[in-house]
């Protein structure tokens, strides 16, 4: 799949829509994602500020997508565990970058070259529009080279 086709099939996707979740790039590459959440009513909590399942959410699927696209099919690549701290209230739109560089996809090939499954915990901040952090979020990855067939 082309990255400009998820990309538009993530801003159609009900829980990301309805969010108010907007996937503003995915780069051709699977090396950038930049993720942006406007202040809707139907995403405040009840004190009016970003909802925190929605500040997780926007950063959810990006680590995971991005690294398996750039190992390509030789690899399974998983979610394997989250945590987000809540840094200050969000107000107004946040956003969230992700960026694969070639010390990470060595890395990881390095360490699943004789088969091993390697976890590796990769970060995403959610800033304002001042560029505040709003949410710290920490994925863990599950990355193993599959095995060669018979």
């Amino acid at each position: 799949m082309k990255a400009s086709t998820l990309r538009h099939g993530f801003n159609f996707w009900p829980p990301f829509l309805f969010a108010g979740i907007h996937v503003s790039d995915l780069a051709p590459d699977w090396r950038h994602a930049r993720v942006e959440m406007r202040m809707r009513p139907w995403n405040r909590n009840y004190v009016g500020t970003h909802f925190g399942g929605n500040l997780f959410s926007m950063t959810d699927p990006f680590w995971m997508i991005l690294v398996k696209e750039c190992l390509g099919g030789d690899y399974f690549v998983w979610d394997k565990a989250a945590e987000i701290e809540f840094v200050k209230p969000g107000r107004g739109t946040v956003r969230a970058e992700f960026r694969v560089d070639d010390a990470l996809l060595d890395e990881l090939r390095a360490a699943t070259a004789g088969g091993e499954k390697y976890l590796r915990w990769l970060p995403a901040d959610v800033v304002d529009a001042e560029g505040d952090v709003v949410a710290r979020v920490r994925k863990q990855i599950y990355v193993r080279l599959k095995p060669k067939a018979r």
